[in-house]
């Protein structure tokens, strides 16, 4: 994000779009998809660093850093999925999630990004979460794990009743099925523009503000910068309580079938005493 202009300056540059920059067998890179890679490689040695600090120092510098971030995320699925175990089975997913995507819109405020550094006329890195592409893919691979979990805990066929639960001769079961398919549908274009835009919107703020500022741009943008840190962030955490929140919706009727088995049972173990 380039916080220096010159007096020539027409305006800020803003990028909505991403740009090519080279080709891999005949597959066009964007920038964004460029800064994805660098943001994974980069995610995946410090998890890698952290696991290994982790257990010979459990406290200090960027490992308490991952440490609490990952607890943060256990007790997010404890509380919305009822079950510590299960919180901990889908923790390493759900992490991952909210650190790439952390990372990505933090990395993304760096003086390095936007015209620092240029390919082709095109700026070199663009943020992945700033561009409507890679946020749709981020929504769509979660909710495809998501919908995984879900027949992985509930199995298919109940899973598929999730959706239309209601009497099969009814019609009105199939309507509200369809309906419930399609806010999927819904959820997936609504994670990927809420993380989009909020994440483009600041970064054009800042580029324009510093624009403003000329020389002094630095002094300009800095408010703004320092409120894009937390928008950073809290982007990240929204991104994967929905997920969760989904999560959540989606295998809860298999927990409440099976305690409204259970209850059955008990009930006609009882009745069955009674009886003789």
């Amino acid at each position: 994000m380039n916080l220096l202009f010159s007096a020539g300056d027409i305006g800020p540059p803003v990028h909505i779009t991403p740009s090519p920059i080279f080709e891999i067998a005949g597959w066009q890179i964007s920038n964004s998809i460029f800064y994805g890679w660098i943001v994974s490689i980069f995610l995946i040695i410090i998890l890698f660093v952290a696991s290994i600090r982790s257990a010979i120092h459990p406290k200090g510098g960027f490992v308490q850093i991952v440490e609490t971030g990952t607890e943060f995320i256990v007790d997010l699925l404890k509380n919305s999925l009822g079950s510590r175990l299960k919180a901990v089975k889908y923790a390493p997913y759900f992490t991952a999630i909210f650190f790439f995507i952390a990372l990505s819109n933090l990395l993304g405020l760096l003086p390095i990004l936007g015209e620092a550094f240029t390919i082709h006329e095109n700026p070199a890195f663009r943020p992945f979460t700033a561009d409507l592409n890679g946020t749709l893919a981020a929504s769509l691979v979660s909710l495809a794990m998501v919908q995984y979990f879900a027949i992985k805990e509930s199995g298919p066929i109940r899973h598929l009743k999730h959706y239309f639960s209601g009497n099969l001769i009814n019609p009105l079961t199939y309507i509200a099925g369809i309906y419930e398919l399609f806010a999927e549908v819904v959820r997936l274009f609504s994670l990927a523009l809420r993380l989009f835009l909020n994440i483009a919107i600041g970064e054009i703020i800042i580029s324009v503000f510093a624009y403003l500022g000329k020389f002094a741009a630095p002094i300009t943008a800095l408010p703004f910068l320092a409120l894009e840190v937390g928008v950073a962030v809290l982007q990240a955490y929204i991104f994967v309580m929905l997920t969760v929140t989904y999560l959540s919706l989606a295998i809860k009727h298999s927990d409440t079938s099976d305690h409204e088995f259970e209850e059955k049972l008990v009930h006609t173990m009882q009745s069955q005493k009674l009886a003789k």
